[in-house]
């Protein structure tokens, strides 16, 4: 059995990467589908978060105000004897 030609051995080069570049292809579609799927599911997580932001702002705004917010801080030290 002799050598191949180097137009056979070119032709097959060819061949694998034509299934390469297809299998590439396949993997990037599917790579897009999961990036599309990922920025959908964070954009709802962000939609989300804010809303629940606004809920909570809400309800902290009807809080009432705490007595003991104007008065001063205990000091930590104390005077001498």
């Amino acid at each position: 059995m002799s050598a191949p030609s180097p137009i056979d051995q070119i032709a097959e080069r060819v061949e694998r990467l034509l299934v390469r570049h297809e299998e590439m292809r396949r993997t990037n579609a599917l790579l897009v589908q999961q990036v599309d799927a990922l920025t959908r599911e964070r954009d709802a997580l962000r939609a989300r978060l804010t809303t629940a932001r606004t809920r909570i702002d809400a309800m902290l705004e009807r809080l009432p105000p705490d007595p003991g917010a104007d008065a001063p801080l205990p000091s930590s030290t104390s005077p001498t004897p």
